[in-house]
């Protein structure tokens, strides 16, 4: 079994996922997250999640390990704030601290894998290891390369995505991948869409999931993903493609303004 010490830095709703998943395949996870008390909730809602799934909250959280800092691992997988700066800031420290041999990984939807590797010592054993939420369920993992990532590195995390019940994809490292590139646009036309006046949330939202046959409409699922999260990565296209189709709907950034950014503030298009 490769990678058998994992850190997972990040807490929230994504790194907290991550680090059960890793847990649940029988590798150890150190957990970190520099904001207090997200550790704690982050390890709550592990083991509501894996209640919910049947799984041994024991076995699995057991092998989860929080720490104050970075330590030693095998592999990083980073999972913090869509921010660029705060990414590079880590990944400094990171190549610091970790192994030399070790893996460099971000979780990130859309920041681009070479501007984290270029601040490292080691831009080819950096690589974006995109997982999606909720991730103990959703089975994707989007593998992007950097501009120096070797064969060597995206075979060992194409590998690991497959041990840990994933399907893998590879994506180029350009702005939002590909997921993002699609999704985003869709959830800023339905963003559009109420703005204007064509159709309520929730029609919009049916709409989307009877005609579509998505298992969720785009409304709901900006604030699953959380609306500062989409408005993030939606500035990230918008600078990375120069193209004004991916500028942030006015209606996202005033809902990000008032604190409306969905199921983690309890409202958004919706109210939790």
């Amino acid at each position: 079994m490769g990678y058998e010490h994992v850190l997972v830095v990040g807490a929230g709703q994504m790194g907290g996922g991550i680090a059960q998943v890793i847990a649940a395949s029988g590798r150890s996870v150190s957990l970190h997250d520099p904001f207090p008390g997200a550790v704690e909730r982050g390890l709550a809602a592990i083991e509501k999640s894996l209640t919910r799934l049947n799984a041994d909250v024991a076995d699995v959280t057991g092998r989860i390990a929080p720490v104050d800092d970075l330590v030693e691992a095998d592999l990083m997988i980073e999972a913090i704030t869509e921010d660029a700066e705060a990414k590079q800031d880590l990944f400094r420290r990171a190549d610091e601290v970790l192994p030399a041999a070790a893996i460099l990984a971000s979780n990130t939807s859309s920041i681009p894998i070479t501007s984290l590797a270029a601040v490292t010592s080691r831009p080819p054993q950096v690589i974006g290891m995109h997982f999606f939420n909720p991730v103990p369920v959703l089975k994707l993992v989007e593998v992007i390369r950097g501009l120096e990532t070797s064969d060597e590195t995206a075979a060992a995390i194409t590998q690991l995505a497959v041990d840990l019940g994933k399907t893998p994809a590879e994506a180029r490292d350009l702005p939002g991948f590909v997921s993002n590139r699609i999704l985003m646009p869709f959830i800023n036309e339905a963003a559009y869409a109420l703005l204007e006046g064509v159709a309520e949330a929730e029609a919009i939202d049916t709409i989307a999931k009877l005609g579509f046959a998505h298992p969720m409409g785009p409304l709901a699922l900006a604030d699953l993903i959380g609306i500062d999260t989409c408005v993030a990565i939606m500035e990230v296209l918008h600078h990375g493609l120069g193209d004004p189709k991916y500028a942030p709907c006015p209606l996202l950034r005033q809902y990000v303004q008032a604190g409306r950014l969905g199921r983690k503030t309890g409202r958004g298009f919706y109210t939790y």
